[in-house]
Formats: structure tokens, C-alpha cells, sequence
């Protein structure tokens, strides 16, 4: 991993961004067809809440609460819906970062539009899709509010770039990012990250 304000945003991604993480070795794959996607993530008195995914796309993985954006919808409406069937909650979700994610298995690029909100309405509940669970913050961020007897951030059973930009997302600070990633029966959803782009905003 590189950690540099000199190297260019790859293509997909706003120009006004200085990186922060970068890494990996080869050209960035070509984008072609580009379909909208949301994650929301719920960060509240020193724990964040997460979603163990039970079927479909990222299967036994712990992530944020969102889907596709269906037409008609706009980003913001899709994050607000999802996190309802997701979880069963209603949150004042704010625009935090967006990805832009290739899979070699995978047609098209993802675009990801990531959502946070730190107060919501309602109780997380189970659903078909998703288990929300728990985690405590690290306690430099969380500060008073850390919460001791919440298990941590579950990286390991993460999709392997949330460990880059998820510190961002914690302190409210805008990023943008972008991830290739190549097919591998050995891990996880069977594809394995081999370049990698994040960046904030210049005047952070």
C-alpha cells in the first residue's frame, strides 16, 4: 500500500481529490457500462451498525445497508428505501463517498453512492437479506462514547477495501474511491482486490 497526495485520480472518478491510500500493480479496467448502487451505514454513540449479509451478491460479508437504485429513483430515495427492507429503520441519511468498483466476473461497473446518518427512527431488525449487528468504534473516534463490550470492525469479513476509507466515513469526511478486483476461488466472494484509489477533498 502507498499512501500519497501525488498520484492522479484513475478514470471514474472527480479530479478534485487528493489520495490518501493507493495501491496495487496493472491498468485500471476499462469502464463500460456504469449502474447505480447505495450503501448507508448508521454510526451512533461510539458503534456503528453493520449488516451480515445472508443471501445474494457479498454472501457472508458484513457491510453497510443498501442495493441497486431502480429507475426513477434517485440515489438518496434508493439508500432511504433499502435501509428500510434492509433493516427495518428510517435514518436522515447524509451523501458521505462514492466508489467506483470492477469485477473482472462482473459486466459492468458498480457506482456507489455511500449514505451515514448518526441518528435514526425505528429498531433493527432481521431481515430475509440482512442481520444488522452491533460494533464499537475505534476509541481515538468514538472518544467518551466508546462503547468496550461490542465486538470491533469485523475487517476480516469485509470486502477488503472498507479498511481504507472506513475511518473517513466514521469522521464525516467526504472520499471518493475506486477498486478493480479480479476473480479468486480463495477468497471471499471469489475475487481478490489488485488496485486500489482513495482520496478526500483537497482542503481537508
Amino acid at each position: 500500500m502507498s499512501h500519497t497526495n501525488s498520484i492522479a485520480a484513475p478514470p471514474g472518478l472527480p479530479p478534485n481529490f487528493v489520495a490518501f491510500a493507493t495501491g496495487g500493480t496493472g491498468e485500471w479496467t476499462s469502464i463500460a457500462e456504469t449502474r447505480q448502487y447505495t450503501n448507508a451505514f448508521i454510526i451512533q454513540e461510539g458503534k456503528i451498525l453493520l449488516g451480515y449479509k445472508k443471501r445474494g451478491f457479498g454472501l457472508g460479508k458484513y457491510n453497510g445497508f443498501g442495493g441497486k437504485v431502480d429507475p426513477g429513483e434517485t440515489p438518496a430515495e434508493a439508500a432511504v428505501r433499502e435501509l428500510q427492507e434492509e433493516a427495518g429503520i428510517s435514518a436522515p441519511l447524509e451523501h458521505t463517498g462514492t466508489l467506483v468498483f470492477l469485477l473482472d466476473t462482473v459486466p459492468w461497473t458498480f457506482h456507489i453512492d455511500v449514505y451515514s446518518a448518526r441518528e435514526f427512527t425505528g429498531e433493527p431488525i432481521e431481515t430475509d437479506e440482512m442481520r444488522p449487528e452491533w460494533f464499537a468504534l475505534p476509541s481515538d473516534i468514538a472518544g467518551a462514547a466508546f462503547v468496550s463490550d461490542l465486538p470491533q470492525i469485523p475487517y476480516e469479513t469485509m470486502w477488503a477495501d472498507d479498511v481504507y476509507w472506513m475511518r473517513h466515513l466514521l469522521q464525516g469526511i467526504p472520499f471518493v474511491g475506486r477498486c478493480d478486483f479480479e476473480k479468486d476461488g480463495l477468497e471471499g466472494e471469489g475475487s481478490k482486490i489488485v488496485r486500489w484509489w482513495f482520496g478526500a477533498p483537497r482542503h481537508t
